[in-house]
């Protein structure tokens, strides 16, 4: 059961740090001319877990374009930055406290 459990785990960190990456490249980016704002599509990679290829960016749809064609929406992104340290936050209280379990049990076995 741990398996599972700590597998899907370390796949949802893996994919908030490619979304960390793509958010921050799209910052980097936000004054390039014809640069199209990069993200995951976060619940397509997590089900492909299994599929062990590395998280393909999509370019998400409906963003609105300035004149020189870059659709960076700083709003978005930061907001995106924002739920994306939530979620690690959250992600890494839920791994300590599984490492703390087994250290316990551990501990506990060798009584």
């Amino acid at each position: 059961m741990f398996q599972g459990v700590a597998g899907n785990l370390e796949h949802y960190m893996s994919l908030l740090s490619a979304r960390q990456k793509l958010v921050a490249s799209n910052i980097a980016n936000a004054d390039t001319p014809g640069y199209q704002t990069q993200d995951l599509d976060f619940r397509a990679e997590f089900e492909n877990a299994a599929s062990g290829t590395s998280p393909m960016p999509v370019q998400p749809k409906d963003l609105p374009a300035k004149a020189d064609g870059n659709n960076v929406n700083l709003d978005r992104e930061a907001r995106l930055l924002a739920e994306n340290a939530l979620r690690f936050s959250i992600a890494s209280s839920f791994a300590r406290s599984d490492l703390s379990s087994i250290r316990t049990a551990m501990q506990e076995g060798k009584s």
